[in-house]
């Protein structure tokens, strides 16, 4: 959520990135409403005041300003409640750096790391492998779960976990809290990440215990500090966090229906940092979790490329926001694995997450998260890229030691 001030004193930058998001915002409703609620928060102040000025002698008056204030104050309450969903709707302001664009082809190559894999001979998708292989059963998956169900089998389920723990115990030497997020969630907490009210249809809903399935570990961790002030010098808290993930997938009906790539249910571990509200050490810290999610990468030897997001194509709640996209000799393309999100203020507002400066003032905090890992999708760039011509697949060397073997045969 934006600053009401701030949307006032910079109306056209505000216009112009919901326009650039593809998001239209009420902005005449929204400035009218404020005024509305400015005039009654004035009218009853004003009112209160005179109370506290009369005597015993002004009994009648005394009555005559309470039923006003209540009537003034059942008003506010309506415009407040309709001013509070509007400002839902006003999308972040993307930073100058960031690429305006309608759609993923807008996105801007920032680098490549590794070279693409070379075969001499004709290589199989992960689908393929995974059947010759006994890796994934996707017909068993379906029958039991539905559509884009699967049960990992095998080795590919050792090399989950190994990854998922792999990718922990790397983030905790580098001072990360470690989590196990909850995925069962409240309903603020997906109005403070900012995923409602836009993406409401993507998410499962548990209507008789009014709970959600989160998607993503970003939606509870941001939460944890909801509602409470923290002091500067805690600050930045940075956690490590895994979860299982749950999504709809409800705008992909007949996309990616194959194999493990989108899928409903799914593991991850996600980066999250709550920080102080200084936008340049904000940014440094944005490349600190690309840089280790690149990481992650080059100790997996995946040849991958980061792609800076261009304002259609980074969602509502982001400054700033950076995908990375590892190649999949299957696709014959890079495949989004990992993504890497700056959200300012805009999350910390809406979950009322604040600090205490060292001058003793109050602000909202920073907040920033990062998928290191999410399985099973990075499997589909492991069997791929590994494959050898015996039809047997190599295990990354980081990942051995946790499997007890260095590759997968029939």
């Amino acid at each position: 959520m934006l600053d009401i001030k701030f949307i006032k004193e910079n109306l056209e930058l505000c216009k112009t990135a919901a326009i650039n998001k593809g998001r239209e915002v009420e902005w005449d409703e929204l400035l009218k409403l404020d005024d509305k609620r400015r005039e009654l928060i004035g009218a009853s102040e004003k009112l209160r005041e005179e109370r506290n000025t009369l005597t015993k002698d002004d009994q009648e008056r005394g009555k005559a300003i309470k039923q006003e204030l209540k009537q003034l104050e059942g008003e506010l309450r309506g415009v407040e409640e309709q001013f509070g969903l509007l400002m839902l709707t006003v999308p972040n302001v993307p930073d100058p750096s960031v690429p305006v664009g309608k759609d993923a082809s807008g996105n801007v190559e920032v680098r490549k790391w590794g070279k693409l894999t070379k075969f001499d001979f004709t290589p199989l998708d992960h689908i393929e492998l995974a059947k010759r292989l006994d890796l994934i059963d996707f017909e068993r998956g379906a029958k039991v779960g539905g559509t884009r169900a699967y049960f990992l089998k095998n080795e590919a389920a050792q090399m989950e976990v190994a990854l998922m723990f792999y990718t922990l115990q790397k983030l905790i030497a580098k001072g990360y809290t470690p989590l196990i997020a909850p995925s069962l969630v409240k309903e603020f907490t997906l109005f403070g990440n900012g995923q409602f009210p836009w993406g409401r249809q993507e998410v499962y809903e548990i209507p008789k215990d009014e709970l959600f399935l989160a998607g993503t570990a970003e939606v509870p961790v941001t939460a944890y500090y909801a509602g409470e002030i923290l002091a500067e010098k805690d600050l930045p808290k940075k956690f490590v966090a895994f979860s299982p993930c749950f999504r709809r997938e409800a705008g992909s009906y007949g996309k990616d229906t194959r194999g493990v790539y989108r899928l409903h249910q799914f593991n991850k571990i996600e980066q999250v940092i709550i920080s102080t509200a200084e936008t340049n050490n904000s940014l440094t810290l944005h490349e600190e979790l690309l840089a280790n999610a690149e990481e992650i990468l080059r100790d997996l030897k995946l040849p991958y490329r980061v792609m800076l997001m261009c304002t259609g194509d980074m969602g509502e709640p982001q400054v700033k926001k950076y995908d990375i996209e590892t190649w999949m000799p299957g696709r014959k393309a890079y495949g989004e694995t990992m993504s890497n999100s700056f959200m300012g203020d805009f999350q910390a507002r809406r979950l009322n997450i604040r600090y205490k400066t060292k001058d003793g003032k109050t602000a909202y905090a920073h907040t920033l998260n990062n998928t290191a890992i999410a399985s099973p999708r990075i499997l589909i760039a492991i069997l791929e890229n590994y494959q050898q011509k015996d039809g047997s697949i190599l295990i990354p060397k980081v990942l051995q030691p946790f499997m007890g073997k260095k590759e997968i045969r029939r």
